[in-house]
């Protein structure tokens, strides 16, 4: 039996793919053979020896310390595409409501006094809160993975222009994204081209402040930004200067701070991206998926800082190992098995920047010396037994 700790409430849709007479799942365990975990920031200290794999039902891992989960050999898993639908709702949501000024005429309306004629004053003073369709604008897209792809999809439906800039898209979604989305050959080209941008990378050290001052020099009088993707993404000293100047006329964002509140050219929305019921249920039931495949075969899909590596699992004899990526690594772990007369039935390696995985098919159950000794190897981080299915 596997054990499973719960850090925060996970949909029951995702916990009936993790049949009770093979896991056990709890918020208080000891010794989990892996973490589920949605919104909460998992520390280092928080993570028992005994942990092979942690899953975020989510596509961001921010809230999980991914680097020092690598070193020891644990795998992180993450569900992209999982909220992508809800996600591009609300993406839509926005592009209205930077275009139309929707938000401020409802926050007017709301300050009249009933006892006033409203009817009347709102007939007078409707005209304050008009705004362009967007219906033939241009909608620039940063980012084409699988929430960009439908938001690029949804906007052509609508009307638009749309334009995309990803130079690391992936197979799976340009099957997705439509024909008809041109491609721009640079950020700063999509930018200058654009009259709406919408953000969908993650938030690393390369993509930190991607839009800053100079961004905004690029773009068009009264642009409208649209972040859905990571808080960091933006400066927001560049932003603040970027409105009083007229390149922004509304900024929209699923990330707010103190720092973006109390300017209505800045709609804050509370990090509503993924939250509906579908959204979390579809993420719960890829996370419990994903854990339950490695820890029965130590196949891995989605894993963000492992490589891709499945191998179809007869039920026997099944070996696991994490190394550094660094020459010899395979010679040492196959003369360790031939000297035990342990026969490699078959194999496969994979490997992801620094990291390789390899998964190996044996002909017989390795001893706790051989296990021992495979884990002595320099640059080995994790070695795991599979046992045969009964």
């Amino acid at each position: 039996m596997y054990a499973i700790q719960t850090m925060n409430k996970i949909s029951a849709k995702g916990l009936e793919k993790l049949p009770r007479e093979i896991f056990e799942t709890a918020t208080e365990l000891t010794r989990p053979d892996a973490i589920l975990v949605r919104s909460y920031k998992v520390g280092e200290d928080e993570v028992p020896h005994t942990v092979k794999a942690i899953a975020r039902a989510g596509a961001g891992v921010n809230n999980i310390p991914v680097s020092y989960c690598t070193d020891k050999g644990i795998v992180v898993f993450n569900t992209p595409g999982a909220n992508a639908n809800s996600v591009k709702e609300l993406v839509l949501t926005g592009l209205f409501l930077s275009s139309r000024n929707i938000n401020a005429g409802i926050n007017w309306v709301q300050s009249l006094n009933p006892e006033d004629d409203v009817s009347r004053l709102v007939e007078k003073e409707k005209s304050r809160f008009s705004g362009p369709e967007v219906q033939g604008k241009k909608l620039g897209i940063v980012g084409l993975g699988a929430i960009g792809v439908l938001v690029a999809n949804a906007a052509l439906a609508l009307g638009m222009e749309v334009t995309g800039f990803d130079p690391f898209i992936s197979i799976n979604a340009a099957w997705g994204l439509s024909p008809e989305v041109k491609k721009s050959s640079s950020l700063e080209h999509l930018i200058a081209n654009s009259d709406y941008i919408t953000l969908h990378i993650p938030l690393n050290d390369k993509t930190r402040s991607i839009i800053d001052e100079q961004q905004f020099s690029q773009m068009k009088e009264g642009s409208r930004l649209l972040n859905f993707a990571r808080g960091g993404l933006v400066n927001n000293e560049s932003l603040k200067k970027a409105i009083e100047n007229g390149k922004i006329s509304y900024y929209i964002t699923d990330f707010p701070d103190g720092e973006l509140l109390g300017n209505p050219q800045i709609i804050t929305i509370p990090h509503l991206g993924a939250s509906s019921p579908e959204a979390e249920e579809n993420c719960a039931i890829m996370a419990a998926n994903q854990l339950r495949i490695f820890l029965e075969t130590g196949n891995i899909t989605n894993a963000v800082n492992y490589p891709n590596c499945t191998m179809e699992y007869e039920g026997g004899h099944r070996l696991l190992i994490a190394n550094k990526n660094i020459p010899n690594m395979v010679g040492q772990i196959s003369t360790l098995l031939a000297e035990n007369k342990i026969n490699i039935q078959e194999m496969m390696n994979k490997h992801k920047d620094e990291i390789a995985y390899n998964i190996i098919d044996i002909d017989k159950a390795p001893s706790e010396k051989l296990l021992t000794s495979l884990k002595s190897i320099p640059g080995v981080v994790m070695v795991r037994p599979i046992p045969p299915r009964v």
